[in-house]
Order: C-alpha cells, then sequence, then structure tokens
C-alpha cells in the first residue's frame, strides 16, 4: 500500500509541474509535504507511467481512498474528503503573490485574455474549480418568443452526509473569514460548514482608485464565470460609484461582461453582506435580445437609449465615451429609486414600523457591445410583497414555484436558469408519465406523493401531450416546457408586463426621465 501511494504521491507533482503550478526545484518540497502529510517514509523511487493525466481528479480519489482507509480522515464522508483534498492541492500551489505577479506580467507582456485563460486553467487544474462534478450539470437551450434561453440543473454540489450534519451541530461558532466572499479565505483550511481554500488564490486590481479582487467561482454556471470583490467587508449598494466600477472593469477586461446584482432582499443574491460583481466570458440571451423600442434624451445626445424585447424591464444604453454612460445611469438609478406608478402596481416605497422601506433597485450589466462601444443593461427590480405574493409581487408566484421559488438574481436575470437538482430526477419521472411507462394510476396527484408540487403542472402535460409519446418525444417536450416555465418566472420578475398596458407603463417612466420614443 505505500508503495502505491509514493507513486501517486509522484503523479500529483508530475501533475502539477506540467501544468506549471510548481517551478524549479518546487518538486522536491512538494514531495517532502506530501509525505508528511500521508504519513509516508519515503518517495517513489521507480519509473512513472508514460500516460498523463488530464486532471488530478482520479489520483486525489485513489489518495483520498488511502488516507480514509489509514484513518488519516476523520470520517469517509463527501465533505471531509472535500476538505482533505483542497489541503493536498494547496501544497502543490504558487504562492498567492507569485500569481498575481504572474497574472499581471502575462497581461503586459501578451495580453488580458492570455492573463485569464492562464488563470482559469490554474484554477481548474488545482481542483478549486471541482469541472468533475460541473460535467454532471443538466444544460439545454430552450426556445421562447424572447429567443434561446439557457437552462441548467445544479448537480455539482453533493448533499451532505447526515454525519456532517450532526458534527456540525458540535462545532463552535465562527466569525472567521466574516463570509465566503472575504480575501481572507485565500488558503484557508476549511471546516465542515465552509469550504477549504488552500487551492484558492486571487487577483488584485483597481477599480475607481480602490482595491478589489477578481476571482473565478468554483461553481462555474457559465463559462469563465468570475466574481469581482471589494477588499473590504461592506454591504451591497448599487450607486453612481457601481457604474463607475463596472465600467472601469470592462476598460480592462474588453472580453468579458460584468454586472451586480440588485442590493435589495427578494431582488437579490444571496451574498448581500459583501459588495461584488460577477462576471465572465459568456454571452447570454438577454445580450443577444433586441432594442424593440428606441428613445432618445436631449441632455444625452450621444448615448443610444433601448427598450429591450426581454421578459424583465430592461432600459439599454450604449456610447463610446464611459462618463456620459455613468451620468445618465446615475440619474435613472436615482428617478427610479424615487418613482411610484400606482396605475402599474410599482410604489417607491412603504412603511413600517414608522420608517420608509425602500423598493425600487436595478440590476446592472456592463459589456463591450458589437460596435465596441460601452454598454449597459439596466434591469428595473421592486421587491414590495403582498398577502397573495408573501415572497414578492414581482417574483416567481406560487404557481411556478414548483420549478423554482428561489431570488431571481444577476444570473437568472440574464436568461440561464440555475435550476435545483431535485429537478433532474423529477423531470424523468414526469417524462415517463407522457410516455405512459407510469402514473397510469394517476397517484401523482395525492399530496403525499413526491410529484404532487408538480400535480397541476402534469395535468395539464397529459392534457395537451397525452400519454403515449415516444421516450425522445417525452425528454425534448419536458426541456421546452421547462423553458417556457422559466420564461414565465422571469415575466412574473419584470415590473412592466408583455402588454399594451406594460408597454404604456414603461413609457411613462421614460418619460419621467424626459426621453422621447424615436
Amino acid at each position: 500500500m505505500t508503495y502505491a501511494i509514493a507513486q501517486d504521491i509522484a503523479l500529483l507533482v508530475r501533475f502539477a509541474q506540467e501544468n506549471a503550478m510548481l517551478g524549479e526545484g518546487d518538486d522536491i518540497v512538494a514531495t517532502n509535504a506530501l509525505l508528511d502529510l500521508l504519513q509516508v517514509a519515503e518517495p517513489y523511487d521507480g519509473e512513472l507511467p508514460a500516460e498523463r493525466a488530464d486532471s488530478p481528479v482520479g489520483i486525489l480519489e485513489r489518495i483520498l481512498d488511502y488516507a480514509a482507509g489509514k484513518g488519516i480522515l476523520p470520517d469517509n464522508t463527501t465533505g471531509y474528503r472535500d476538505l482533505f483534498d483542497a489541503r493536498i492541492m494547496g501544497l502543490l500551489m504558487p504562492r498567492q503573490s507569485e500569481v498575481a505577479r504572474e497574472f499581471w506580467r502575462t497581461s503586459q507582456e501578451t495580453s488580458i485574455e492570455a492573463a485569464t485563460d492562464r488563470f482559469y486553467k490554474m484554477s481548474i487544474d488545482s481542483n478549486y474549480i471541482r469541472m468533475e462534478r460541473i460535467k454532471k450539470n443538466g444544460y439545454w437551450l430552450a426556445a421562447t418568443e424572447y429567443g434561446d434561453l439557457e437552462i441548467t440543473i445544479n448537480l455539482s454540489k453533493p448533499e451532505k452526509d447526515p454525519r456532517e450534519i450532526a458534527a456540525e451541530r458540535s462545532l463552535p461558532q465562527s466569525k472567521y473569514p466574516k463570509c465566503l466572499l472575504c480575501v481572507e479565505n485565500i488558503g484557508y483550511a476549511g471546516r465542515l460548514n465552509h469550504p477549504a481554500r488552500q487551492n484558492h488564490r486571487i487577483i488584485p486590481l483597481t477599480l475607481q482608485e480602490k482595491q478589489w479582487y477578481f476571482q473565478y467561482s468554483p461553481y462555474v454556471y457559465y463559462n469563465e464565470h468570475c466574481i469581482i470583490l471589494s477588499a473590504e467587508h461592506v454591504p451591497m449598494r448599487v450607486s453612481r460609484s457601481t457604474f463607475v466600477r463596472l465600467l472601469d472593469f470592462i476598460g480592462q477586461f474588453g472580453h468579458y461582461f460584468i454586472g451586480s446584482n440588485a442590493d435589495l432582499p427578494i431582488v437579490g443574491g444571496s451574498i448581500l453582506n459583501h459588495d461584488h460583481f460577477q462576471g465572465g466570458r459568456h454571452v447570454f440571451p438577454m445580450e443577444k435580445a433586441p432594442v424593440e423600442q428606441a428613445y432618445e434624451s436631449a441632455q444625452f445626445p450621444g448615448v443610444r437609449i433601448g427598450r429591450v424585447k426581454w421578459p424583465m424591464s430592461v432600459v439599454r444604453i450604449s456610447a463610446s465615451a464611459k462618463e456620459e454612460l455613468v451620468e445618465l445611469a446615475d440619474q435613472l438609478l436615482n428617478r427610479w429609486r424615487g418613482y411610484s406608478d400606482v396605475a402599474a402596481g410599482i410604489y417607491a416605497e412603504s412603511m413600517k414600523e414608522g420608517a420608509a422601506v425602500p423598493h425600487n433597485t436595478i440590476t446592472p450589466i456592463a459589456r463591450r457591445n458589437a460596435a465596441g462601444e460601452y454598454e449597459l443593461d439596466l434591469v428595473l427590480r421592486n421587491n414590495r410583497t403582498s398577502e397573495e405574493h408573501p415572497m414578492g409581487i414581482f417574483h416567481p408566484h406560487a404557481n411556478l414555484h414548483h420549478i423554482k421559488k428561489e431570488n431571481i438574481g444577476l444570473i437568472e436575470v440574464m436568461g440561464l436558469a440555475v435550476l435545483p437538482g431535485r429537478l433532474q430526477k423529477e423531470l424523468q419521472e414526469i417524462a415517463s408519465i407522457l410516455t405512459g411507462e407510469s402514473g397510469a394510476d394517476g397517484e401523482w396527484n395525492k399530496d403525499e406523493h413526491p410529484l404532487y408540487s408538480h400535480a397541476q403542472w402534469i395535468g395539464e402535460l397529459t392534457a395537451q401531450y397525452g400519454s403515449s409519446v415516444s421516450v425522445v418525444e417525452a425528454e425534448e417536450i419536458m426541456k421546452r416546457e421547462v423553458g417556457l416555465k422559466f420564461a414565465s418566472v422571469l415575466s412574473d420578475a419584470g415590473v412592466y408586463k408583455r402588454s399594451e398596458e406594460g408597454a404604456a407603463a414603461y413609457d411613462r417612466f421614460m418619460e419621467h426621465m424626459d426621453f422621447k420614443r424615436v
């Protein structure tokens, strides 16, 4: 057994060397550190197989099995294995300062694209981005009246083992790091309720003359999914500075888009306590959506303004000069924050316990468009609730919660549905009802049945398609119908609906902005 583990240690070190994680002489240090960690007396002294691995995962899995068998792992669960493999890969990583220095050297001497390519590859090679798990996610395109929407079923986050859940209860409360985004996560050993980050590195950059950091998301819901985070642990706040920083980033990373979640509950993202943006190298469906109505502004003659054909309410502005875009976006944000339209159900604020509670905000996205201009998509948001819609009036309504009930954040706003892993099995079971393989007894319509949350939908699907379609057809039906459900989710989240009344209400806000239809 010792001989086999020594060989795997050598294979892992070779992988790190060949993928530029270890420099000259670093292999000796890394080998000794791994021998110590895994309680192995001597390194492998034989000839290694000629075949090279594309990923460290296979080697890591064998090493983790060895560690579990030797009692080095506290328990052989996914959580403990994840903590330990990050520790292993951390011993093969270059120092934080070396990664940052190499990134900016590559950017200056070659290109920013080459720098991000190299950094992204390292984030995968180090297993910080667990690409082997991410590949398991379901993904497809669904045709709608707004173009092809992207659908993904998130299968990359493993469910916690009951033993881990029990162990978490006994863990002491920790305030370090303050959140999952804080810079102090670099090299952090982790714990059962906080991921290990020994194999994590970030890139310092300056936005609006302040320190920010660039990193990749470990979950990469799309190509080169990155996070740009403030050096300070301060709450999300959409403001004039947001637009300056977004366009500043685009000026440095012209091949990426960047966007911010809204800064209010219900319409915001999952992390509101640390100011950050998300970006990447991906063209989302919303970016492809055309402008269906143009407007003009006497104050900003150099800015093109338009209403986007999209289920949510989007104002697209573009110009060659960043300064004009910032000024217009800031004006629109401030006027929207104070704007009410009773006929459209939009109230800027409400009173709670004698204090005004704001409701209006914006989800902004920045990019370079095909003409090389700076472009901002400003998505109008409102987080009011009601007795009928306690989770949000402009939030997926209850009839859609069987598909999506979580907040509609930046990624969904742009047309990529991130759906829960439970749906993979449930959609397969509904497809089997459409083929007649199951469901004839109608058990799915009873409240104790696992598919009961879909009962109304199943009834609609069987009424439309019957229960004798082919397996291939059933699969295509489910993909198409989930796409239509997601379009409805986005429509619910839109403050102005896709109707004559909605278009008229949108125009009223444009008039409030002193914009004229073209």
